[in-house]
């Protein structure tokens, strides 16, 4: 009877232990989670501003003060715009993936032009019958005005806004494999300056622009793959010893030098090769070891390609990371074309995209301001 009732306490005991551990264990969590709540909100600000869009939302659950501080440092960047140029009139439409709504604007100034290259909300424009070339900007219809040139085959692209006085305009254009012919202009100039350049390595110009500005400088490939940097305030050229990037044998259609798209990320140049018979592939300036490296993943980015110029973007809301979305949308609605990097796949589901069929001038991804409202 003894060892019974030494059992008997002995499991008491450690009922007793159990509860206190649990009690204990759950007061804990509750003092955790009171400090963690209680932090001061400009501490917590400065926390949750270092969060990408996701992690933002994620820690928005934990309590309603967090969801408000959250929201309030929650930063949503903005979907590149999909702009249509019209064969006839002057109505052009403005294609919004995100929402995937498509909204109209009449805008006669662009009457007679040609799009070259857009960036920061403003549109580069070329009128070939006059060679005038402008700036636009369809959302505030302010236009800036540039010294005549020809545009002739040419690319050409500009490194930021052109209310910024640091703007500056470059083209570039093959006279032989060993010599091309670069060309320079900014706003306010009353003349385009222009210089030839002996290459290293042979050059021929592209067909439409793979052309960025980064890092201050502009890099421009070439039509067998070969990069070509300029630099605006030494004004030197160059063609940098880079292998151009390596694809399967099977990859090259007839169009195989058009099917190409150029954009930067964060201070890295990539590259978009696309085949009608194949998937898409990626690549990524390696600049440590100066090689192209395909990318299996975009690390949640999206690109947005087309022709005359592309962008990046990180955290958008109603887009799909690890994507590619093109400058083409479905005969039946307007619906982009995409190619996603996690599923392998295009959206809709591919059946014969040969980009290098498309007409580069019928369409171009722009930015809109953040604060536009006249299509509401």
């Amino acid at each position: 009877m003894a060892w019974r009732k030494k059992k008997k306490m002995k499991l008491l005991d450690e009922t007793i232990t159990d509860n206190e551990r649990k009690r204990t264990k759950e007061k804990n969590e509750t003092l955790e989670l009171q400090t963690w709540s209680e932090l001061p909100m400009e501490i917590l600000q400065l926390i949750l501003s270092q969060l990408t869009l996701v992690d933002n939302i994620r820690a928005s659950m934990v309590c309603k003060f967090w969801h408000s501080t959250a929201i309030s440092v929650r930063v949503v960047n903005q979907s590149p715009w999909l702009m249509y140029f019209p064969k006839f009139g002057n109505l052009y439409e403005f294609y919004d993936p995100s929402k995937r709504k498509t909204h109209s604007l009449e805008l006669p100034e662009l009457n007679g032009s040609r799009v070259c290259y857009t960036k920061d909300g403003w549109l580069l424009l070329y009128r070939p019958r006059s060679h005038r070339v402008f700036f636009f900007n369809p959302f505030t219809r302010k236009v800036i005005k540039l010294p005549k040139f020809e545009l002739t085959y040419q690319i050409v692209a500009f490194s930021c806004a052109p209310t910024s006085s640091s703007c500056i305009l470059f083209t570039v254009k093959h006279i032989s494999p060993t010599i091309v012919a670069i060309s320079t202009c900014h706003a306010g100039a009353t003349k385009w300056v222009t210089v030839n350049y002996q290459n290293r390595l042979p050059f021929v110009s592209s067909i439409w622009n793979k052309l960025v500005f980064c890092n201050g400088l502009f890099y421009c490939l070439s039509l067998t793959g070969w990069l070509g940097v300029f630099d605006p305030m030494e004004r030197t050229w160059n063609v940098l010893a880079v292998p151009p990037p390596k694809c399967p044998e099977n990859f090259f259609a007839k169009n195989w030098w058009k099917g190409k798209f150029m954009a930067e990320h964060n201070g890295n140049l990539l590259v978009i090769y696309t085949c009608s018979s194949e998937n898409p592939i990626v690549f990524k300036l390696d600049r440590a070891d100066m090689v192209w490296e395909e990318m299996q993943n975009l690390q949640g980015m999206t690109l947005f390609v087309s022709f005359l110029s592309s962008h990046s973007r990180n955290d958008l809301l109603g887009i799909l990371r690890n994507s590619v979305y093109f400058s083409k949308v479905r005969f039946y609605g307007r619906r982009c074309i995409l190619y996603s990097l996690n599923d392998c796949r295009y959206y809709p589901r591919k059946q014969c995209y040969d980009w290098g069929e498309q007409n580069p001038f019928e369409n171009i991804w722009i930015e809109p301001p953040k604060d536009f409202t006249s299509f509401s």
